[in-house]
């Protein structure tokens, strides 16, 4: 590997202490690109590399809110702006526990990437609190959203920095945020969020867009491997946003989901997965997937979610959160006669998990190609707001299916052009980097 690709790895692990998810990403991405590194020393005489890895801005601060008893409670708040080569910066905001710094920026080096594959004018950027949303009243939601914008306003706009939803702010969050925005700000600019309400400026097919991206770009790896969906038994681990669409697609291609998950334990229904029970759980009744096995009988719930990769199954997808599938879930699967794992969630995959499955021959579909079907739909939301127009979903639909093809495509090409043939997660992450290093360098030292 480059020598100037091991300097900047040991330089990020130096400066960014304690940042294991941050640190993580950059190997994975670094690594991969090390041939095309070696093939351009102009790269290296920019500092290229050294710039890439350092945001250009990161922003965070405290939310105040009061709670519906009267108490007062402080989170962090945090924006990550990453990379604007190519386009405002665009990535989701999360709210969840375990949101820090390292996983912002994680996050936010991924989206810089997973946005260049999309072909589309957008550059990187990630959000959110460690906040949690779960067992909060609608009120309490409100009242940290506004708090939380209150802030954030400061630092997006349509041609600046465009947010979206990401774990825990779904639709009703998204509307709180942007009331809060347009009444700060006295304009209807709708194009500073995704996401939206069909009501105020979102997109038809926003919401399917990243479960079904997964499953048309699976789809054609698949295909270029004599395969189909038809007749696959698949596990899906989540049950959220992403999950619930993937598993919807993937039956409609013929598969059987045996099982989901969230973050308390997962079910196990050997009749297939009622996609439309799992919905109304989630979506309506915002309950727990234990639910699922309480109203169908062919349904078994167990506690944790480890276990859920030790179900026999041909197709694996990961659409809960980041590292959920470690080595031993990888050993498990290979042990079970796995043959393709497609990442719904951002990089949900350890990096032994990976290699280990690679290793063993297995088709691996990497997050930051496979589930950009989300962002690049939301690209497509903002063109929509440009243009104050809106596509049918048939249409949307369609632009997305091009998009998922395209890159999977360049990824495909890429890992051949540079010797890697058949290495998705290498030619993705070549193919993401050539676009956004190419733009760096027209641009000059900034």
């Amino acid at each position: 590997m480059s020598k100037y690709v091991d300097e900047i790895i040991e330089k990020v692990v130096r400066e960014n202490p304690g940042e294991t998810e941050f640190h993580n990403t950059v190997k994975e991405v670094l690594t991969s690109i090390a041939p095309v590194i070696d093939a351009n020393p102009k790269y290296q005489n920019a500092a290229l590399l050294e710039r890439m890895v350092e945001p250009e801005r990161v922003v965070m601060f405290r939310v105040p809110w009061v709670d519906d008893a009267g108490k007062v409670h402080v989170n962090k708040g945090y924006r990550v702006q990453f990379n604007s080569a190519i386009g405002p910066y665009k990535g989701g905001l999360r709210l969840h526990p375990s949101v820090n710094l390292s996983i912002i920026k994680f996050l936010g080096f991924e989206q810089v990437f997973k946005n260049s594959l999309t072909t589309l004018p957008i550059g990187g950027g990630k959000g959110g609190s460690n906040f949690d949303p779960k067992g909060k009243s609608d009120n309490e939601i409100m009242r940290f959203c506004q708090s939380f914008m209150t802030e954030l306003q400061r630092h997006i706009g349509q041609d600046t920095d465009v947010p979206a939803g990401d774990i825990g702010v779904g639709g009703r969050e998204i509307g709180y945020l942007y009331g809060q925005f347009k009444r700060i700000r006295n304009a209807y600019e709708a194009g500073v969020l995704t996401g939206k309400g069909l009501t105020y400026g979102g997109s038809l097919a926003r919401t399917e867009a990243t479960g079904y991206g997964l499953l048309y770009f699976t789809k054609l790896y698949l295909e270029d491997n004599g395969m189909s969906y038809k007749d696959q038994t698949v596990v899906v681990s989540g049950s959220g946003n992403v999950a619930i669409y993937a598993m919807e697609k993937a039956q409609e291609f013929g598969a059987k989901v045996v099982a989901c998950s969230d973050s308390n334990g997962y079910v196990f229904d050997p009749e297939g997965i009622d996609v439309a029970l799992v919905k109304q759980i989630k979506e309506v009744e915002r309950g727990r997937i234990k639910e699922y096995a309480a109203r169908k009988a062919s349904a078994t719930y167990t506690e944790g979610c480890k276990g859920i990769w030790t179900i026999k199954c041909d197709i694996a997808l990961p659409c809960a959160t980041q590292q959920e599938l470690d080595l031993e879930s990888a050993k498990a699967l290979v042990a079970n006669g796995v043959k393709l794992v497609g990442e719904g969630a951002n990089m949900p995959s350890t990096l032994d998990a990976i290699e280990y499955l690679q290793s063993n021959k297995i088709m691996f579909a990497p997050a930051k190609a496979a589930n950009a079907g989300g962002v690049a739909t939301s690209a497509l939301e903002m063109a929509q707001n440009s243009m104050r127009y809106s596509w049918t979903f048939e249409e949307v639909d369609e632009k997305l299916k091009g998009i998922m093809a395209s890159i999977y495509n360049a990824s495909k090409n890429a890992a051949k052009e540079y010797g890697h043939e058949g290495d998705l997660l290498v030619g993705c992450n070549i193919a993401g980097f050539l676009k956004v290093a190419d733009a760096m360098m027209a641009q000059g030292i900034v």
